[in-house]
């Protein structure tokens, strides 16, 4: 029992040694490096995508209204002064089609869907990296893990077997950190990859709807001049 109480105590008298969160990433090794970066280009990507998304985004029903206006009155300079002012998207896509007015309807339309294919690959450019993160992340902590526990065993071999259990305890969380760091960056580059592009298939979605709703108003049929009044007639 007085054998008991002394270990107690000496376990007490011990210094209890923290450890922070960064020094945990520290000890996870080099491969901590790569993810940190992945990391970082996550959310820089996440940030200057949103920027484009929300410059791209306009509101649809108005713009198409302003355009059917001023088509049906034959303003086209005034159309297209409206389309350059607003600078989308969906206004440089309507102001090809009205920049080649008068040519075959074929060429207008071919026109139309040129614009809209660039600017769909503008919205979605450097998706195909928050992509690639979302599935490098985890597999660079999968290779931090076994190259540590690679090191763990060769340690166990180098000592023969006369192993302290704390240490190659020690061993095995350092390479288990660096699987959830990977895993970490990996699953917030695919939720922001998703988000983003349930945001880009919105906007591209609404140019294919006002492009196909201009081409439709070019082939309208021109509103018939009013009638003059009867007392205008008799003059």
């Amino acid at each position: 029992m007085q054998d008991t109480s002394a270990a107690l105590d000496t376990l007490q008298s011990l210094p209890v040694e923290t450890t922070s969160q960064l020094d945990i990433l520290m000890q996870a090794g080099w491969i901590m490096v790569p993810i940190f970066l992945l990391s970082i280009l996550t959310v820089y990507l996440l940030v200057e995508r949103l920027r484009t998304l929300k410059r791209a985004e306009a509101n649809r029903d108005q713009i198409m209204d302003r355009v059917r206006q001023f088509v049906e009155q034959g303003n086209i300079q005034g159309a297209k002064a409206f389309c350059e002012a607003q600078n989308k998207p969906l206004t440089r896509i309507i102001k090809h089609g009205l920049e080649r007015l008068g040519r075959p309807i074929s060429e207008i339309q071919d026109a139309v869907n040129g614009a809209g294919k660039s600017e769909a690959f503008e919205l979605e450019k450097r998706m195909d990296m928050l992509a690639s993160i979302a599935g490098i992340g985890p597999m660079l902590g999968f290779l931090g893990t076994v190259t540590g526990m690679i090191e763990a065993f060769q340690q166990i071999q180098s000592l023969q077997g006369n192993v302290n259990p704390s240490v190659l305890a020690g061993g095995i969380w350092e390479a288990l950190v660096s699987t959830a760091g990977g895993l970490v960056v990996g699953i917030l580059a695919f939720f922001f990859y998703n988000f983003l592009l349930g945001k880009i298939n919105r906007l591209v979605h609404d140019m294919e709807s006002s492009a196909t709703e201009f081409i439709d108003l070019l082939q309208a049929p021109a509103p018939a001049p009013a009638r003059p009044s009867s007392s205008q007639e008799r003059f």
